[in-house]
């Protein structure tokens, strides 16, 4: 925000999952002369977002603050609560055009922003850009009125409303108000039983909410699925934790290190890879071909060539990955996040961010944690598995161990080895310092570069790879078959030992 903008009273609040991006935001709008008033929350821990969203619209709608902002994770329902007052035109936005458009033609007066969506730097331009903009042009003017004149008709129309209406309309309650589960009260009201014990009402309580919402099942009820206390850990429940199993290669790798033959099953843990900038489409196509042949988890191509790849592999399942700050790692958060945001809409299941390699060498693991932060919320949305790729040719093994520590606590699904551009690619010792440093959590390995031969492959899973990353999958597949290097490199695929 470098230009000093004409003060405003500004109410602002979020909730836990905005908190940080909030107090960022605090902080600029107050030096730049903005009054301020905070409606919360005030720490990390877990709130509601629309009583926040409901604080600060109220203060806009009564006329005691010009503009509100908002911030929850996605920031769409607290712009779904804040337009329930009157007065209130809220707009999401997610990027500079939609913040301009949202004041010049709507007059919106509060912003509601999406914390798992943007960074801090896209949030403060986009704030800015709100805050900077009026609405002037008379055509807009006059629609904005327009909003006005619904708003008054449909207020009119509920204060007028006949005792047979409000009737009518008693039913439609808001569907958190007809599923909550009751409490001991409520149960002793409806029902007029006083002499029930309190477990007997918890008990009775504990149906009711099975009946009405299984959403709200106790953590620790029966499901359906398995028929057995999961607590929360089954497809059932936690799709998102099976989905990441399945991509991490749980339902295909049957081993540890050493464990058993490797040959039955070894297409399934290769990402068939064609990163090399000269590729044509014809590369491309002839790579996804392969990858359906052979079975390989997933084809690796630059964003570019997603669409094509998405189209092409649609109905079968093999999945296109694609990457995000590549190769260098320089890009900033923002930028890798959206990189990942579109190749995700593009049809990517996969995203394997660079992270920040000079920011990890000058010790600065906070910019580190919030560049692989930034994708991995991304990819959370767009329910994409996120790989992180450190680079361990460039990095010492303190370096190596410290990333993947940076990668765990994101909660990034794998750690990668390498791009392919370094000067060396996978080692055994890598991976094998890398799956110790992740040990005893859902996250895999990927091992990638110079991965040419079935033997680089088997020394690779040995030393705990659960993915391999090889330009030359259909040769590894070939010499697993016929127990020997295969006499030809796969067609088409421009197969490079880097990549």
């Amino acid at each position: 925000m470098p230009e000093k903008l004409p003060s405003k009273s500004i109410a602002l609040g979020a909730d836990h999952g905005g908190y940080e991006l909030k107090e960022h935001l605090k902080k600029l709008l107050s030096d730049q002369g903005h009054r301020i008033e905070d409606q919360g929350t005030f720490d990390r821990n877990p709130t509601d977002y629309p009583r926040i969203a409901a604080a600060v619209a109220r203060l806009v709608s009564e006329g005691r603050c010009e503009i509100g902002i908002i911030i929850d994770g996605a920031g769409i329902g607290s712009s779904m609560v804040a337009n329930k007052f009157p007065g209130v035109r809220a707009a999401l936005c997610y990027d500079v055009s939609s913040a301009r458009n949202s004041r010049e033609h709507n007059d919106a007066n509060v912003l509601t922003l999406g914390a798992s969506l943007i960074g801090a730097g896209l949030a403060e331009q986009i704030v800015d850009t709100f805050l900077s903009t009026a609405c002037t042009v008379d055509r807009h003017l006059r629609r904005v009125a327009m909003i006005a004149e619904v708003e008054r008709d449909m207020m009119r129309s509920a204060s007028g409303a006949s005792p047979e209406c409000a009737a009518a309309a008693a039913p439609a309650r808001s569907a958190a108000e007809s599923s909550r589960v009751m409490n001991t009260e409520d149960l002793k009201q409806i029902s007029g039983l006083t002499n029930l014990s309190e477990s007997d009402l918890a008990r009775i309580a504990e149906r009711i909410a099975q009946v009405m919402a299984r959403d709200g099942w106790p953590a620790a009820g029966p499901c359906s699925c398995c028929g057995d206390h999961c607590q929360g850990r089954c497809a059932e429940r936690s799709p998102d934790t099976v989905r990441g199993f399945i991509g991490m290669g749980a339902d295909r790798i049957g081993m540890g290190p050493g464990g058993g033959p490797v040959a039955r099953d070894v297409s399934h843990y290769i990402d068939h890879t064609l990163l090399k900038p000269e590729a044509t489409r014809q590369q491309i196509e002839q790579l996804c071909r392969e990858a359906l042949e052979y079975g390989f988890a997933s084809v690796c191509i630059n964003p570019n060539w997603v669409k094509i790849a998405a189209d092409l592999l649609k109905g079968s399942r093999v999945v296109v990955c694609t990457v995000a700050g590549f190769p260098l790692g320089a890009h900033t958060p923002d930028v890798k996040a959206t990189e990942a945001r579109r190749a995700i809409r593009d049809g990517a299941r996969e995203i394997d961010m660079v992270i920040n390699i000079g920011a990890l060498k000058s010790g600065d693991d906070d910019l580190v944690y919030r560049d692989i932060k930034a994708v991995v919320d991304a990819c959370t949305d767009g329910r994409a598995i996120c790989k992180v790729i450190i680079e361990c040719a460039l990095l010492t093994d303190d370096e190596k161990v410290r990333a993947c520590l940076l990668a765990k606590r994101a909660r990034a699904d794998f750690v990668k080895t390498s791009t392919g551009f370094a000067s060396t690619g996978a080692t055994a010792h890598d991976v094998a310092l890398m799956s110790h440093a992740v040990a005893g959590t859902r996250m895999g390995v990927k091992a990638a570069g110079g991965i040419r031969s079935y033997e680089d492959f088997r020394k690779m899973v040995e030393a705990g790879a659960t993915r391999i990353g090889a330009s030359a999958g259909v040769q590894i597949v070939k010499e697993a078959k016929s127990g020997g290097p295969a006499s030809t490199e796969p067609a088409g695929s421009g197969a490079k030992d880097k990549y």
